[in-house]
């Protein structure tokens, strides 16, 4: 892990990304090649410039902070801390008196852990709502949810709570209603996996939104919410910076898909051609199955019966609650047939493969 990362501008944003995710403050600096700095690139700008229809090819520049937040090397501690509370901002790059990047100051860097402490940065819990059947997959999961289907050596499910843990939240619930007794044997209370896991226990089935009526607390803050099928390599801190970023109640995961067209599309009006365009390509954000939730959305659950998460989203746009939508450009996977199955477990054992190999 490094602490300050820097990218030239004839980068892409698939070279901001890497950058990003090695570094230890999650932002790229792009500079020049006398390292004067031109400009910043966070997650959320990168996610941004996804959502006006950019990709990972496209350059930095039309995605980067032109005209960043910047500070002098002389600039005290106290003078640096007022600064980035006064402009709502976590980091700071530091340049010379010609412009040069220095280094890049982090709020954590300037806070006492006492301030830190009533920072929110993570998601006050997850639910999974794991309580389906899988029909589709029932020939290769057999006797077991699934949830439990084997990806690479681990449960599907194991591999959603560990990366959970691994982004620092501290519990989880899971939905639970076919075979729950498989689940609750591998996990019991979470303690061999790093953290505490309790059960919502369906006695019907409630769809994907409908267990959370059975949470016996309300969260103070947002929650993350998915269902136990997809599996994603997506960053929970990045999700939970997004939906605060934008004040969201609701913001949904989506990932890109693309129809590509094997013929020229024709427009007209009447009997008279007004263009023609060869074999276009369609796109489409849909659903990840992934969500985070503030506490506002979930008082639009009106007693314990069927729901899906589409069911509340659609409810919060008829109060005119916000609903943000977060571009997922990291890997994500839904299990949804032997097929993706298959290819799930593909990218794991070539994953598993790179690790043994550096």
């Amino acid at each position: 892990m490094i602490y300050n990362s820097t990218i030239k501008l004839n980068a892409v944003l698939m070279d901001a990304v890497r950058a990003i995710e090695s570094s230890y403050r999650r932002i790229a600096i792009v500079t020049d090649d006398d390292g004067n700095l031109l400009g910043t690139l966070t997650d959320g700008d990168v996610r941004r410039c996804l959502l006006a229809e950019g990709n990972l090819e496209t350059p930095v520049s039309e995605a980067m902070n032109h005209s960043p937040l910047v500070a002098d090397e002389r600039a005290s501690s106290s003078y640096l801390m007022d600064l980035m509370r006064k402009r709502n901002v976590m980091a700071v790059p530091i340049t010379d008196n010609k412009g040069r990047f220095l280094r890049l100051v982090h709020l954590v860097d300037l806070e006492c852990p006492k301030n830190l402490s009533s920072i929110s940065s993570q998601f006050e819990f997850a639910v999974i709502m794991a309580g389906g059947e899988g029909k589709r997959l029932r020939h290769v999961t057999g006797p077991i949810p699934k949830p439990m289907v084997d990806i690479g050596g681990a449960p599907l499910l194991e591999r959603q709570i560990l990366r959970l843990a691994k982004a620092g939240l501290k519990r989880v619930y899971i939905s639970v209603n076919y075979l729950s007794h498989v689940i609750e044997s591998h996990f019991g209370n979470g303690a061999n996996f790093g953290i505490e896991i309790l059960y919502l226990r369906e006695q019907t089935k409630l769809g994907t939104a409908g267990a959370l009526a059975l949470l016996p607390e309300r969260p103070r803050g947002a929650i993350v919410v998915m269902n136990g099928d997809v599996l994603t390599t997506s960053d929970f801190g990045s999700l939970h910076a997004f939906h605060q970023n934008h004040s969201a109640h609701i913001t949904v995961a989506a990932v890109d898909y693309r129809v590509n067209i094997p013929y020229g599309v024709i427009s007209s009006e009447g009997p008279h051609v007004r263009g023609i365009v060869e074999k276009p390509s369609q796109r489409y954000l849909c659903n990840a199955g992934i969500y985070a939730v503030s506490p506002e959305a979930l008082y639009l659950l009106h007693g314990i019966g069927p729901l899906n998460m589409t069911d509340i989203i659609q409810a919060c746009l008829k109060q005119a609650m916000s609903v943000a939508v977060f571009p997922v450009h990291e890997y994500w996977s839904d299990i949804g047939t032997p097929d993706d199955l298959e290819k799930t477990r593909a990218f794991f054992q070539k994953e598993q493969n790179n690790d043994r190999n550096n």
